[in-house]
């Protein structure tokens, strides 16, 4: 999946995720949350 797709389905903007992506920003939870309905996954599987 793009960064564009998923940013979109997350509802975040693809810069953002890019730099979620390259650690130059810190997510909050509200966001690992909506990255991971997005992805259909579990919180937890993104925070390990």
């Amino acid at each position: 999946m793009s960064q564009e797709a998923l940013a979109k389905r997350a509802g975040i903007s693809r810069g953002y995720l890019a730099r979620l992506e390259t650690a130059r920003r810190d997510p909050t939870l509200t966001v690992i949350e909506k990255l991971a309905k997005a992805l259909k996954a579990k919180l937890a599987d993104l925070v390990k």
